[in-house]
Order: C-alpha cells, then sequence, then structure tokens
C-alpha cells in the first residue's frame, strides 16, 4: 500500500505515448484540421442504449431549481455545433467518461480523439482513419470488409436477413453463454455477442481493418443508406481484434434524431436504465444547417496499448481508475 501513489505506466510507456499524441495533432495539422475545445460537462448527453454518463447537480441561481450536469461519454454533440456555426475540419483530444466500463480495455476515464470533416462521404472517412492508423502504428494500410461479408465468413449467416432464433441458435452451437440480461429476442444484442465472439477475434490480425455497413438498427446517429435491406453509413477500426475506432457518415435529419432518442430512450427504460434528455443544442444546430460529414472517434488509449506492445490500458495510463 506504501507505493499506492507511484503511475501504472512505465516511464518508456508514458514517453511513448507523449510521442504518440505529438505525431497525431501533426497529422492532422498537415491535412487542415483546427483543434477544438468543448465542455467536458453539459447539459446534454449522447442518448445510447449502452452508454451510461455520470451525472451531477449544480446550484442554479438563488430560487432556481438545481441544474442537471453530464460528464460527457463524448465531445460528439458540442463538436457538430461548431460544424454547424462554420466548421470544416476540426479535432479534439477529449477526456471523456462513462460508467461501469472497467477492465483490461475499459476505464470510466479515458481519452477520445474525435474528428470531424465537411464533404466527406464514406469512402473519405474511411481512408482517413486509415491513413491516421498506418501513420501511428505503422502496421499498413487497413483492408475494409462489410459487416456482412464478415459474418457470412466467421458465423455462416447473413446479419442482414437471419431471424433472431437463428443468431440464438448459432452462438448456443458454438458453446458462447450468454449474458442472463440477454434476452432471447433482442436481435441486437445476439448480433452484437456473435461480433464479439465470433468476428472480432479475427478483425485486424495481419493488418488493420475497416468494417463497414452496419445493421440500420444500430446506426446511433449514423445515415441508413436505403438499399435492400438498408444499412447504416458506419464503420469501426479493428486492430489485432481491438476495436479502436468508430466513424458515422452523420445523421443530418433532426427529426430522425428525435425519433431515435425516444426509441433508445423506450429501450433504456425497458431496461431499468435511467432515461437521458431527447431535448439538445445539436437539434437546433441539426435544424440550422449541418453540412454533411464524417465524424470518427478513436480511444487513443487503446492505440498507445497496441503500439506499446501491452495487454492492459493500465500499463499505459498514469493513473487508471483505482489510484486516481
Amino acid at each position: 500500500m506504501i507505493d499506492d501513489f507511484r503511475p501504472t505506466a512505465s516511464w518508456q510507456n508514458l514517453r511513448l505515448r507523449a510521442e504518440l499524441l505529438r505525431r497525431l495533432r501533426d497529422f492532422f495539422h498537415e491535412r487542415g484540421f483546427l483543434e477544438v475545445e468543448t465542455p467536458i460537462l453539459s447539459a446534454d448527453t449522447v442518448v445510447d442504449r449502452h452508454l451510461d454518463p455520470f451525472h451531477t447537480e449544480l446550484p442554479g441561481a438563488p430560487g432556481r431549481p438545481l441544474r442537471g450536469l453530464w460528464l460527457q461519454t463524448s465531445p460528439e454533440f458540442a463538436m457538430k455545433r461548431l460544424l454547424a456555426a462554420g466548421g470544416r475540419a476540426i479535432y479534439q483530444v477529449a477526456r471523456v467518461f462513462r460508467l461501469g466500463e472497467i477492465g483490461p480495455l475499459h476505464n470510466p476515464e479515458f481519452t477520445m480523439v474525435e474528428w470531424y470533416r465537411t464533404g466527406d462521404g464514406m469512402a473519405e472517412g474511411m481512408q482517413l482513419t486509415s491513413d491516421l492508423c498506418e501513420g501511428l502504428l505503422q502496421r499498413g494500410p487497413a483492408e475494409r470488409i462489410s459487416y456482412r461479408a464478415a459474418f457470412l465468413e466467421h458465423v455462416g449467416l447473413d446479419p442482414h436477413a437471419a431471424e433472431t432464433a437463428a443468431l440464438v441458435a448459432s452462438a448456443g452451437a458454438c458453446g458462447i453463454v450468454p449474458p442472463e440480461s440477454l434476452s432471447p429476442q433482442d436481435r441486437d444484442g445476439w448480433l452484437d455477442l456473435l461480433l464479439s465472439q465470433r468476428v472480432q477475434p479475427h478483425l485486424g490480425v495481419d493488418r488493420p481493418a475497416l468494417l463497414y455497413d452496419y445493421p440500420a438498427s444500430q446506426a446511433a446517429l449514423a445515415r441508413v443508406r436505403a438499399e435492400n435491406p438498408p444499412v447504416a453509413e458506419r464503420f469501426e477500426l479493428y486492430v489485432a481484434g481491438i476495436e479502436l475506432a468508430n466513424g458515422f457518415h452523420e445523421l443530418l435529419d433532426a427529426a430522425e434524431l428525435r425519433r431515435r432518442n425516444a426509441a433508445v430512450n423506450a429501450q433504456r427504460q425497458a431496461e431499468g436504465k435511467t432515461t437521458l434528455p431527447e431535448q439538445s443544442r445539436l437539434l437546433q444546430a441539426m435544424e440550422s444547417g449541418l453540412a454533411p460529414a464524417v465524424g470518427v472517434a478513436l480511444g487513443f488509449d487503446r492505440l498507445v496499448m497496441l503500439a506499446a506492445g501491452a495487454t492492459s490500458l493500465r500499463e499505459v495510463m498514469a493513473f487508471p481508475f483505482d489510484r486516481a
């Protein structure tokens, strides 16, 4: 206990972390991106089924009620407000917070790099993500594989067409034990389970991989492309079986975001979770006019971990949660 004050990361890894951060800033500067800062504590928060934000209340003016505020799970809302106000290519190195995420690849407080560039589509967004990964990890350019192709190869099912019962049966046949909270009717939950257990370990092994065109039901704040079946214009970057980044061809329709917020809160309520505020300044920004853009969020601590050849975030963070 006498050494509990010490960092869990070595000085070698802390120096590597600083070097990667310098190179990351150089990468964006060379491409004309502006580094921005937005509030960590905000009245708005991302409404997501699986992300649980830290909440606090601050006294208002005399005679006024307490003001509820959220530690941000992502700087997404504020950065999109900057886009609506005239931003074109912006990035941020942000401290973000998520309840209940502790483990070798998770810490309740972590560093996220998030960037947006207007005018980009899926191809440009994936290329920029691949270029950044190649520049920092030097593992070659990322290959691209659709969500459907990855499931067909590693699960043997079409994720856009398979019935939920077939997903359940596939997991059982492989000996995957689902969490008790996973309902037999939760199609997206079973897709996520199969992705994490059957697909993800194969992604980014030889070189980084970009998984794209997710089920429309997993769009979050991405656009849905009208195909048969429709797909979410969303992609994720994997290296050595570890998810590093999540990108969206951004949703521009405020009415659709309202609909999704309400649907997510209904899911959260059914699962016994706190509902999150559906109204936000982001909706105002979208209604004023949000230019087409691609946005990507990257877990910087995980990137450093991979660069260092480490197996836990503790090895590349000075003071993880239990020493904070």
